[in-house]
């Protein structure tokens, strides 16, 4: 297979200046793609530093023969996502590829996190994901070209105790990341989420002693395949993590049809209905929800007859 290459196409990297971000980077520029680096240099917690991971990413990017451009620019407000767009098409007129790699972490249970530690997650993760594909996503529809791709995690798909928000803003994810894959699928805009796993500075206070090697480069080729021009995919996740690679997707049952129930008709019957039935998962695109409502329709009217 010849190589796969992003020659004149523009990507900006939210969160491009260290950790998963910057493994993305790194690859697509050394692909011929030319980057945005987008990264205030801010500490887990999302407080400033004195740090300026965006500009010394992008000087080494230059260095090593790529185009790379530094935004430092807070994906968590409306005005920093405009931002963070505009400088891509500034300095390299079109937005191609936007990866949401942004991230902050503010630990606490259901019990006893302060409000502001909710807000300040949630504002970087999920409204800086909205922010920066509400921005980008006009471009890529009149162009008529486009690849978006979310970073959840696995904290999303299952849960995560002492660690609600981020729980919270990676499950949010598959729902934006749905939308535009349906928004943009006859604008050859396709939108995808990743669920990482690797160690990197968000494994702070996490034992990662007895983790088999688990680095940012070995996340990026997925990455880099859902950013590319011949990606077929639209609406999925896909785990990578430590050399493994596979989708995930959410499925449900086909469960049990009455016309009528009570609360003891439930109860007797829960087995059933959590388990009863063909197991199947409904894509998103073309119309996923529609499948879903006209797979019960079926149902209906077969067990009315």
């Amino acid at each position: 297979m010849p190589d796969l290459r992003f020659d004149d196409r523009v990507a900006v990297i939210t969160g491009g200046g260290r950790g998963l971000g910057r493994a993305h980077a790194l690859l697509l520029a050394s692909r011929g793609c030319k980057v945005v680096v987008n990264d205030p240099g801010v500490s887990m917690a999302g407080d400033l530093t004195e740090e300026g991971p965006a500009e010394a990413l992008a000087a080494e990017i230059r260095a090593q023969g790529g185009e790379a451009i530094a935004n430092t620019d807070s994906v968590a407000t409306p005005e920093g996502g405009k931002a963070i767009i505009q400088s891509a098409l500034d300095a390299f007129g079109r937005i191609d590829i936007l990866i949401h790699s942004a991230g902050n972490v503010r630990r606490g249970s259901l019990s006893d996190l302060a409000y502001e530690d909710f807000t300040a997650v949630l504002d970087v993760h999920l409204k800086g994901a909205y922010h920066v594909v509400r921005e980008a996503f006009p471009h890529m529809k009149a162009q008529g070209y486009g690849r978006i791709v979310l970073t959840s995690s696995i904290n999303g798909l299952y849960g995560k105790s002492d660690n609600v928000t981020y729980a919270i803003c990676k499950a949010g994810f598959m729902g934006l990341s749905n939308t535009a894959a349906i928004e943009g699928q006859h604008h050859n805009v396709k939108s995808n989420l990743i669920v990482p796993a690797a160690v990197t500075r968000m494994s702070e206070g996490i034992d990662t002693s007895k983790f088999p090697p688990m680095e940012p480069e070995q996340v990026a080729p997925m990455v880099g395949y859902l950013c590319h021009e011949d990606c077929t995919a639209s609406g999925e996740m896909y785990v990578a993590m430590g050399g493994r690679v596979a989708r995930a997707w959410i499925a449900e049952n086909a469960g049990v049809y009455q016309p009528e129930w009570s609360l003891e008709d439930v109860a007797e019957q829960i087995d059933l209905i959590r388990t009863g039935g063909e197991q199947m998962a409904f894509p998103p695109v073309p119309d996923g929800q529609l499948e879903h409502l006209l797979y019960g329709f079926k149902m209906i009217r077969e067990g009315s007859n």
